[in-house]
């Protein structure tokens, strides 16, 4: 027999076989229970980290991870800018750009979108497009050929491929004091680019820098896009980058560019874990009821070791022990399962969907076709202390009441 006492007592009565079936069989399902909600809480968080990741890399694979504006007016001096903005700590590229929203059409079709004018030089530096062209290359746009490349959605919505002319309306000043006169202009489209994003892909058409500003009357870009080696850090480094630059530029990032988007996933992500914390809260349950079974099974024990000498904190140490032990076993198994899961969802989905030919993610519908996931160390921790620390507090009842029993009460029948 080793030391202490109430914890190899408890450790007896957890594995020892001698329980009824039903005590036992109640312990099985609590464990079981606390393993199954742990593992289904790892492998879903990690499926939402999975798609908030893809979310994430595809708005950026085109919009930058901060943005620096005049208000709307041209950047005087960008070029000056841009060599202020080179060594800026974690700075990876940084290149000019002008939005205008326009009215784009080709022979019966219309449809609205944003052109960027960007330099193909530059662009590269802050955004993935070039990787993602279908038809052409982000280089055809030359200044003064009045080229344009479409998103793979703008393009079926106007009917329009490569080759073909389509003209772009933008608002200007009005004439006079009276209406606004649009603008017209046609380019020639050179490429058709898609990143899988529904923002993007049909609401977005790329021209030169140059030829933007011609479009325009602008003598100068409205601003300038920054990309950072660390997504997550980019607040804080842009932060730095627009210190080194004279005041009254406005700064923009991508969370608050995005912010919708991933103040969705993080609501969602929140109300999940809560769903999903409840089975491991009918987990803790089922430890208190079998807790309070085994108590009652035990009195007469408990009365015997009261008798020996065993203070009442002893015997609350003895049943403190066998919940704890059912929550161990059943949070590590968990934690096991769920990594298991949510480290091989690539290879255990398709199994799965050539198993019994169905599609999860169908990809005629969704642009995303399998089931990303990334596991986070932060999140485990936190799944697996929040099933420990539950299991602990589902024992203090049972054990107060063990605690509480009379030796001379418990044996006045025996």
């Amino acid at each position: 027999m080793f030391q202490p006492l109430p914890v190899f007592v408890g450790l007896r009565y957890s594995l020892a076989r001698e329980h009824s079936f039903f005590v036992s069989f109640i312990t099985w399902v609590s464990l079981l229970g606390v393993a199954v909600g742990v593992a289904a809480l790892i492998t879903v968080l990690s499926v939402m980290n999975g798609f908030e990741a893809e979310l994430r890399s595809r708005l950026l694979s085109v919009s930058a991870h901060a943005v620096l504006t005049a208000g709307g007016a041209p950047l005087a001096g960008w070029p000056q800018r841009l060599a202020e903005l080179r060594g800026a700590p974690g700075l990876v590229g940084a290149a000019p750009y002008l939005d205008s929203d326009a009215m784009l059409s080709h022979a019966a079709s219309m449809g609205g979108a944003v052109v960027r004018g960007v330099d193909p030089a530059m662009e590269g530096g802050v955004s993935d497009i070039a990787d993602s062209m279908r038809e052409g290359r982000l280089a055809d746009l030359q200044p003064g050929f009045n080229r344009i490349i479409l998103g793979r959605m703008l393009s079926y919505q106007l009917q329009a491929g490569v080759g073909d002319a389509v003209t772009v309306m933008i608002p200007s000043g009005a004439e006079g004091g009276g209406a606004p006169v649009p603008r017209l202009q046609q380019f020639q489209v050179a490429g058709i680019f898609e990143v899988g994003l529904q923002e993007h892909d049909g609401a977005l058409a790329l021209i030169n820098l140059q030829d933007a500003e011609a479009l325009r009357g602008l003598d100068g870009p409205t601003g300038i896009r920054l990309k950072f080696d660390d997504v997550l850090a980019a607040p804080a480094l842009a932060k730095a980058a627009a210190a080194r630059l004279p005041a009254g530029l406005r700064l923009r990032d991508w969370t608050q560019e995005n912010e919708a988007y991933f103040r969705a996933i993080r609501i969602e992500k929140t109300m999940m874990g809560l769903i999903l914390a409840l089975i491991v809260a009918v987990a803790v349950f089922n430890i208190v009821a079998t807790l309070v079974m085994v108590v009652t099974d035990k009195r007469t024990d408990i009365a015997i070791l009261r008798t020996l000498g065993m203070s009442p904190r002893g015997v609350l140490g003895v049943f403190i022990t066998q919940g704890v032990l059912i929550g161990w076993i059943g949070t590590a198994l968990g934690v096991i399962l769920g990594l298991a899961l949510a480290l091989n969802v690539d290879v255990i989905v398709p199994f799965l969907e050539q198993t019994f030919g169905f599609h999860i993610m169908d990809p005629d519908v969704y642009y995303i076709a399998g089931i990303p996931s990334e596991t986070h160390a932060v999140d485990v921790a936190w799944i697996a202390g929040l099933a420990l620390v539950l299991t602990f507090v589902a024992t203090i009842y049972p054990s107060l009441r063990a605690a509480r029993t009379e030796p001379a009460e418990a044996l006045r029948y025996e």
